[in-house]
């Protein structure tokens, strides 16, 4: 699991039938101190995120699918959002992010 900030919506007029009602979101891994690092990926919301929403990604298939209720284990999903963070606290730290 990670953190990572909601940037973008992907729109696709055809896609895998597997993924049909499963709503793409570009993501931005973010470090311990929330810096936004890296590439950003494309993830499967299981919760409901919107742009702007700081996430917890699981990138694991088997896992990522059960979050996103796949309907099929051979459904085409590695990586998705499996919740909302509403803030972070750490040993030197306290934020709250919306």
């Amino acid at each position: 699991m990670q953190l990572a900030k909601v940037v973008g919506n992907l729109v696709s007029t055809h896609k895998n039938e597997k993924l049909r009602g499963k709503k793409l979101l570009f993501v931005q891994p973010l470090d311990e101190e929330l810096v936004p690092f890296g590439n950003e990926l494309l993830a499967v919301d299981g919760v409901g995120a919107g742009i702007g929403d700081t996430v917890v990604i699981l990138n694991e298939g088997g896992s990522a699918r059960m979050i996103t209720n796949a309907t099929s284990p051979y459904s085409p999903i590695e990586l998705c959002i499996a919740g909302i963070v509403d803030s972070v606290q750490t040993e030197n730290d306290y934020k709250i992010i919306k």
